[in-house]
C-alpha cells in the first residue's frame, strides 16, 4: 500500500474518531508575551471570500465601532479598526503570518497553513443544519431543503455537488436512483474546486475521494479548475460551465434567493441574479458527504507584539465573544453562519493540520 493512501485512511479515521489529541504536534511556536502596548493606531481585520467580498464589506460594516468600544472596556485606545477582504484563503494566511494584518477569520485548513506564523484564539459556533445525513440523496430535492435551525455545532461538512449541466445531471441522476459513482464517472466530469487550503472547497473533498476511490485525489482528476471563491463556483454551476463544484453544506442556502432570479436583478442580500428557472435545490444535486470538519478560525499574527500577547489575546477574545452575543453581533458574523465564538488553542486544529499534509504530500 503507498504511503500516501495509507495516510489518507489513518487520517480519514482520525477525523471520524477524534484521536489526534494536543500531543500529535509538537508546539516549538514562540510563546506570545506577557503584555504589550494598549495604545494601537490601527488594527487591521482581514475575511476571506467564501461569501461575495461586497457583501462581506457591508455586514461587517458595524464591527469597527463596536470593536473599538468594547476594547475601551478593557482598557485599550484603538484609533481605527480596519477591515479588508482578501483576495483568496492563501492570501489572508500569508499576510497574516507577515504581520500586513493583525486579525484574520480563516478557515481551519487555511490556519493549519499557516500555523507556524499565526495563532488561532477563537473558533466559530454555528447553528447546525436540519440534515445531516451521509448519504447524498437525502439532501436532495426541495422537499430535502436544509433550514439552519439544528442545535448550536461546533463542526459543518462539505458537500459535492452536481451541477445543472448535462453531464451533472447524468451523475445526479445515477446517485438520487441509488448507484455509486465510479471513479470514470467523476474523471469523466468538469470540476471547479477552491485553492488546497480550503477545508470544504479542497482539503476534505480530497479525503472523501482517497476514502471512496482507493486514494486518489483531486489532483488526479482529468479536468479541474480551481475558483477564486464560492460565489464563482455558484456562477460557474448556474451557467453549466462546469459539471462538479464543492462548498460548505449550507451553502444552497445562501444562494437559494439569487439562484432563480433574472441575472440583471439583484437578491435581498445583493448577490447578481443567477437566471435558474427551477429552485436550487432542485437543480444543485448533492452527490458526496464529507466527514465533519472543525469550524473557521480567528487567528491571530505573531509578527506584532502589541497582538500576539497574552493580555491582548484574552481582552479580545472577551470582546469579540461579548459582542457576537449582541443583536448587532449576531448580525455582523451571521455573514458566515457563525453564531458565536469560544475560546480556542492552537492544538484544536491537530487534525487539521494532519489532513492539509496528506493533500499536500
Amino acid at each position: 500500500m503507498k504511503f500516501k493512501k495509507f495516510s489518507a485512511l489513518m487520517v480519514a479515521a482520525a477525523l471520524m474518531a477524534g484521536s489526534l489529541t494536543a500531543t500529535a504536534f509538537a508546539d516549538d511556536r514562540p510563546a506570545p508575551a506577557e503584555s504589550g502596548s494598549k495604545e494601537i493606531d490601527t488594527l487591521a481585520l482581514q475575511f476571506v471570500p467564501s461569501r461575495d467580498p461586497e457583501e462581506i464589506i457591508s455586514g461587517t460594516s458595524d464591527l469597527p465601532e463596536l470593536l473599538i468600544a468594547a476594547m475601551a472596556d478593557r482598557g485599550y485606545t484603538i484609533g481605527n479598526v480596519e477591515i479588508t477582504v482578501s483576495d483568496s484563503y492563501e492570501a489572508a494566511g500569508e499576510a497574516l503570518a507577515a504581520g500586513a494584518i493583525d486579525v484574520a477569520w480563516l478557515p481551519g485548513g487555511t490556519y493549519a497553513l499557516y500555523s507556524d506564523e499565526t495563532d488561532v484564539v477563537l473558533t466559530a459556533t454555528r447553528n447546525g443544519l436540519s440534515n445531516d445525513s451521509e448519504t447524498p440523496a437525502d439532501w436532495n430535492g426541495e422537499a430535502n431543503a436544509t433550514k439552519k435551525d439544528g442545535p448550536q455545532v461546533t463542526f459543518y461538512r462539505a458537500l459535492i455537488y452536481a451541477t445543472p449541466s448535462e453531464y451533472g445531471k447524468e451523475l445526479a441522476a445515477k446517485v438520487n436512483a441509488g448507484e455509486e459513482l465510479t471513479w470514470e464517472d467523476l474523471d469523466a466530469a468538469q470540476w471547479a474546486v477552491m485553492n488546497v487550503s480550503s477545508s470544504a472547497g479542497y482539503i476534505y473533498p480530497t479525503l472523501w475521494l482517497m476514502d471512496k476511490y482507493d486514494g486518489k485525489m483531486i489532483t488526479d482528476l482529468s479536468n479541474v479548475t480551481t475558483l477564486d471563491g464560492y460565489a464563482s463556483a455558484f456562477n460557474q454551476a448556474a451557467s453549466e460551465a462546469v459539471d462538479v463544484i464543492v462548498c460548505y453544506a449550507d451553502g444552497r442556502n445562501d444562494y437559494e434567493e439569487s439562484w432563480s432570479i433574472p441575472a440583471d436583478e439583484t437578491d435581498s442580500t445583493g448577490k447578481q441574479g443567477l437566471g435558474r428557472e427551477d429552485v436550487i435545490w432542485n437543480e444543485l444535486n448533492v452527490i458526496g458527504v464529507t466527514d465533519k470538519i472543525y469550524n473557521d478560525t480567528v487567528a491571530i499574527t505573531m509578527a506584532d507584539p502589541d497582538v500576539y500577547n497574552s493580555e491582548f489575546i484574552k481582552d479580545f477574545q472577551d470582546a469579540i465573544i461579548e459582542i457576537a452575543g449582541t443583536e448587532e453581533g449576531k448580525a455582523i458574523f451571521g455573514i458566515y453562519s457563525h453564531t458565536g465564538y469560544a475560546t480556542a488553542v492552537d492544538a484544536d486544529y491537530d487534525v487539521a493540520r494532519a489532513a492539509l499534509t496528506v493533500v499536500e504530500n
